[in-house]
């Protein structure tokens, strides 16, 4: 028995024959659905997943939910993690749906609650739910506040069906305790 024997294959063999390792496997990019995770003192579920592709550029994106009923939407695009919440078109100042059916785009400034977003990008492309199929066509446009730190995402999925988020940017290592929970592989 030599060394190779005790610390294993080294070059393409080991790289054919890994599995995935239980541990280290465990970060916030790889999420699955039934994984576990803790942010903001409470453990959220991961009852979601999609991936978006836009211009080449590729946005994954699961759902969280904590207790059963407090949902998040957890993003990954460009490196940068964001969380949001779904709200109603309508919370959104102005008739930004007449806006989107009649010009189609949005005015390039909206505002929500008092504060003042700037259209920052817009994408067209394709979603596809549990990252799979061929992924049904989407239009989103991102606004960002002035100081750059939440945003209002709107997105348009047929001629009238609209939908809205609203967010901050976040960083992965305020996500903790990620563990697979019932039904994982």
């Amino acid at each position: 028995m030599g060394l190779r024997d005790l610390f294993g294959k080294k070059g393409k063999d080991k790289d054919r024959d890994a599995e995935p390792d239980p541990i280290a496997d465990l970060v916030l990019g790889k999420l699955k659905v039934g994984y576990l995770v803790d942010y903001d003192l409470k453990t959220w579920e991961v009852t979601g997943y999609c991936r978006y592709e836009f211009d080449g550029n590729i946005v994954k994106e699961w759902e969280i939910t904590a207790g059963g009923r407090e949902k998040r939407y957890l993003e990954l695009a460009d490196g940068r993690w964001s969380l949001a919440k779904k709200i109603v078109i309508g919370a959104i100042d102005g008739d930004i749906r007449r806006d989107i059916l009649r010009d189609e785009d949005p005015p390039s400034q909206i505002a929500h609650k008092g504060k003042q977003y700037y259209l920052d990008n817009s994408s067209a492309g394709h979603m596809f739910p549990n990252g799979e199929g061929a992924g049904n066509e989407v239009i989103r446009w991102e606004f960002l506040d002035e100081d750059e730190e939440s945003f209002i995402g709107i997105e348009q999925w047929s001629e009238s069906e609209l939908g809205a988020a609203t967010g901050s940017f976040v960083e992965d290592y305020e996500f903790t305790s990620i563990l697979p929970g019932a039904g994982t592989d």
